[in-house]
């Protein structure tokens, strides 16, 4: 089928409040069109695309400085600790989800950063220049409305409220 595929626990209460908790959750065969997953990229959740315009996010990865490959690997493994969080990498970003999108992560090497989207309300949180701001009612690649780019390591730390806040959120 090449497809997403999700096992969904369901619960109806009587007040007409619906719960829904993921059992299962299986990626689409790589054979759908979008190339064969690398084991380097499998050990990160990605897989490459094939075929031409816009740079799939695998080949920015590979191509990124060491730096950057490491800071990302730092924050995969903090978005999936918990083993219920799996990452998709899509054409332009790797989505990072649960039952919905956590974050969304974007690889600038020209910028040596990483910037993250989160589903977390800007309103909630202090904004600080340079690290976080709103990005509600902009056009940007993912879903979130709270941007964090995270350049090195301390950056990541400091990420990690957000971080959780968007899991428990999702």
């Amino acid at each position: 089928m090449g497809q997403r595929i999700d096992l969904v626990r369901y619960r109806l209460f009587t007040d007409g409040l619906l719960s829904l908790l993921l059992v299962e959750s299986a990626a689409g065969s790589s054979e759908s069109g979008r190339g064969a997953v690398r084991q380097e990229s499998a050990d990160r959740g990605l897989s490459s695309a094939c075929g031409g315009g816009p740079k799939p996010v695998q080949t920015i990865l590979d191509e990124a400085p060491e730096s950057l490959r490491d800071l990302y690997g730092e924050l995969y493994k903090s978005l999936t600790t918990s083993g219920d969080v799996e990452a998709e990498a899509k054409l332009h970003y790797v989505a990072f989800r649960r039952m919905v999108n956590v974050a969304c992560v974007l690889l600038r090497p020209a910028s040596h950063s990483l910037v993250v989207y989160l589903k977390v309300d800007p309103d909630t949180v202090v904004l600080e220049e340079g690290f976080t701001r709103s990005v509600r009612g902009k056009g940007h690649l993912g879903t979130g409305d709270l941007e964090v780019r995270i350049r090195c390591a301390a950056d990541l730390e400091k990420a990690q409220p957000l971080l959780r806040h968007a899991y428990e959120a999702a």
